[in-house]
């Protein structure tokens, strides 16, 4: 099968399963070959998190950091991948299975969904910065506990600072929960856009896990992706 047809192929499979009619004009762009994970620069010690002045010298900070068990029981870091000066950053929740052993965020059946996700408003990998709350993969990919969000969370906001998006995305209940402390479920608080220091936006949206899990609420998350669509585009037209 050609690129162009599996580009196409993406964009029908999401539509059909959201139940929806062609929305978009344009052609997905492609979400097949992913950008390199961004590799450290190699330093003789790494820099605390406070002195971290870009996304090299944090994934370094964080692979140095001893503070969490997690570290012992994962086999990768799981830093983060795409486009450092993307306008539109997505935070998950933690690695699972397949993130940890390769290494890389968002790569396994979520992932992949993701991907078709992002094709169906013209979004590929390269255009966007992905990452998780947690750098490392919980046991048996069980939920992360409160302390472990706490934990990592001024990594995050590093983080967040680094690539410094126009909007966040989070992705699943977790996200929301450690970012914003935010007590209410990922299925009322999604579609509503909320403040972020800074000025940024963020939009809460389901895992593509919980979608997989059930799929019924594939036309809300397409909802919500329309809604980054629409927001990306209300950037290219300001002066």
């Amino acid at each position: 099968m050609r690129i162009s047809d599996r580009k196409k192929l993406a964009f029908v499979e999401w539509e059909q399963d959201c139940g929806l009619a062609h929305v978009l004009a344009q052609e997905p762009q492609s979400w097949v070959t992913p950008p390199p994970t961004i590799q450290p620069t190699k330093r003789a010690s790494p820099l605390p998190l406070e002195a971290a002045t870009s996304l090299e010298e944090l994934r370094l900070s964080s692979e140095a950091f001893e503070g969490s068990p997690l570290k012992k029981t994962a086999t990768h870091l799981v830093f983060g991948e795409g486009n450092p000066r993307a306008p539109l950053m997505f935070i998950g929740e933690a690695p699972g299975a397949e993130e940890d052993r390769l290494g890389r965020p968002f790569v396994g059946a979520s992932g992949q969904l993701l991907d078709k996700m992002l094709a169906a408003i013209q979004l590929d990998r390269t255009q966007v910065y992905i990452t998780n709350i947690l750098p490392w993969r919980p046991p048996g990919n069980r939920t992360p506990t409160t302390d472990e969000m706490a934990l990592f969370l001024p990594f995050v906001r590093k983080h967040i600072a680094l690539v410094a998006p126009r909007i966040l995305c989070l992705v699943g209940g977790t996200a929301v929960k450690a970012l914003l402390a935010r007590q209410e479920g990922i299925i009322r608080l999604r579609g509503n856009w909320l403040p972020y220091e800074g000025g940024i936006e963020v939009l809460p949206t389901y895992h593509p896990a919980f979608l997989l899990r059930s799929p019924g609420r594939k036309k809300e998350a397409w909802q919500d992706f329309l809604a980054l669509h629409k927001k990306l585009q209300s950037f290219s037209k300001c002066p």
